[in-house]
């Protein structure tokens, strides 16, 4: 399976989920499923889509905070890894259950940190301590080292194609992004048979994650809507 492999770098918490949301967009017209690696080139916070800002806001002192394009709660981008994958929706990743699709992806994520000599292991249930911060406690099939949480993620299935946007708190070992998004690859390849194609967004999506970012993601009355 050919994928597309995009590496954004760091970029504004506005655009990073703007082009999330173009690349669901426009899915379908890429013809394949991609991942995308990105940075931050600030501390901030994302939140789900479902979440009330005065909850948030109360919640983190991260700033800026944005409505992200799918759900879960309140992860914050002072130090972590994070990625998305689209798949169009006549890809099998669309035609997966919620659960089974979340499972996927960390069972990824599990393997690429297995090439690197991290033991991790998936979540067998729920643990809950803080309401709507994604990384106090865990859900199923989470990604945890020694207990703890690592890695989530959240979803959105639309009739364009499906979207994950996930977050990985790397575990306090000597290891570089560079060093897991390289293991992501090969683990890609040995697991699920993925050949990952380097790509850079044609002019449309970026067309349209500009006016994503411009209208809505950077916008006050998006981001507290509810």
């Amino acid at each position: 399976m050919n994928w597309l492999l995009l590496d954004s770098g760091k970029c504004g918490a506005a655009f990073n989920m703007a082009m999330d949301e173009a690349l669901l967009e426009n899915v379908s017209r890429l013809g394949a499923p991609a991942l995308r690696f990105y940075g931050w080139t600030e501390s901030g916070a994302t939140f789900g889509y479902f979440q009330k800002f005065s909850e948030v806001e109360s919640a983190t002192h991260l700033r800026p905070l944005i409505r992200r394009p799918t759900g879960g709660g309140i992860v914050p981008h002072d130090r972590d890894w994070t990625y998305s994958f689209t798949a169009p929706p006549a890809h099998d990743w669309y035609e997966l259950k919620a659960e089974a699709s979340y499972r996927l992806i960390h069972e990824w994520i599990r393997a690429a940190f297995e090439k690197l000599k991290i033991e991790t292991e998936l979540a067998p249930c729920c643990k809950k301590t803080l309401p709507g911060q994604c990384f106090a406690g865990y859900e199923k099939f989470d990604l945890l080292w020694h207990g703890k949480k690592i890695a989530g993620a959240a979803q959105r299935r639309s009739k364009s194609g499906l979207l994950i946007q996930g977050s990985v708190q790397p575990p306090p070992v000597p290891l570089t992004r560079t060093d897991w998004e390289s293991s992501m690859r090969s683990a890609g390849e040995e697991k699920f048979g993925i050949q990952l194609e380097k790509a850079a967004p044609d002019a449309k999506i970026l067309s349209c994650t500009d006016e994503l970012a411009r209208q809505k993601y950077s916008q006050d009355i998006y981001n507290r809507r509810r």
